[in-house]
């Protein structure tokens, strides 16, 4: 039985991807931060913490890093005697959205991304592990995402949704099981070896619409709340208080950008077709 090894199996794309390997045929062993049970006995949690102490790994046929993408290049890279046939990491297109942004710690973030992309390649490299990094755009369907689930939950809480006036930028959200499946697809062809990829939702729409979608797919009526740009400036202390991110110079900024993937690559590689952007109530849950 070939095995997969998983890190950060407990994030958004892991409870998609766990059921999916075991479905394939996989023996699975899941790293998390915190102590986990499985009914399954072809499901092995184990605890472990990349930055700090890691338990020992058995021979795995697949890696998979579901989690930040820096934390596990520098674990891979000062783990030599990891050698999987196939490594499969998620990255961000932050490295691009964010390499300019007007806030110097979205830019560092980019680079730092950048560097991780490079470094894992390298290690891979000499290893003779073949690689492919992903980096989707907006993620939902997990209901753990920091961006579209807040708001949700928000709504839900208060009945008011706020709609941000102005924000015509493209979105173009990617669901968390598109992403899972995107995972295995990859093994199967060696066109998607030693790539980077972006990974984008099946529609493009913009930041306005994609709220309007959001509102329409809770279980409870809201009343739309239009917000200006302008105002949303000034609205940092109250977003915290209701839970929602606070919306920094450049993060609205962003909402009059298009952020979207040109995804026709992995398309033609792998078969990428991810669904368009419908989601429901269950979206914002959690699993």
């Amino acid at each position: 039985m070939p095995v997969a090894l998983v890190v950060g199996a407990s994030g958004a794309i892991g409870g998609f991807l766990l059921p999916r390997l075991l479905a394939a045929g996989y023996e699975v062993v899941a790293l998390s931060r915190t102590p986990r049970a499985s009914a399954d006995p072809r499901l092995r949690w184990q605890v472990g913490d990349l930055d700090g102490a890691m338990p020992a790994l058995p021979p795995a046929d697949v890696l998979y890093s579901l989690g930040p993408l820096d934390a596990f290049a520098r674990w891979f890279a000062r783990t030599p005697s990891l050698r999987p046939p196939r490594v499969v990491a998620f990255g961000s297109m932050s490295v691009a959205s964010k390499r300019d942004s007007v806030d110097a710690a979205e830019r560092a973030l980019a680079a730092r991304l950048h560097v991780a992309e490079q470094e894992l390649a390298a290690a891979a490299t000499v290893r003779g592990c073949a690689w492919t990094v992903f980096r989707p755009t907006l993620i939902y369907g997990a209901g753990v995402d920091r961006s579209l689930t807040p708001i949700a939950r928000c709504a839900l809480r208060w009945r008011v949704f706020p709609h941000p006036y102005g924000a015509h930028g493209l979105r173009q959200p990617v669901h968390a099981d598109d992403l899972a499946a995107a995972c295995l697809a990859v093994l199967g062809t060696r066109a998607s070896a030693d790539r980077v990829y972006a990974l984008g939702g099946g529609e493009r729409l913009s930041f306005a619409a994609m709220c309007a979608r959001v509102r329409a797919s809770l279980p409870v009526a809201t009343l739309p709340l239009p917000l200006p740009l302008a105002v949303l400036r000034g609205l940092a202390p109250l977003a915290r208080a209701f839970g929602l991110p606070a919306p920094g110079a450049a993060m609205l900024a962003r909402l009059r950008d298009d952020l979207v993937a040109d995804h026709a690559a992995a398309v033609a590689d792998f078969g990428w077709a991810p669904r368009p952007f419908r989601p429901d109530a269950v979206a914002w849950r959690g699993r």
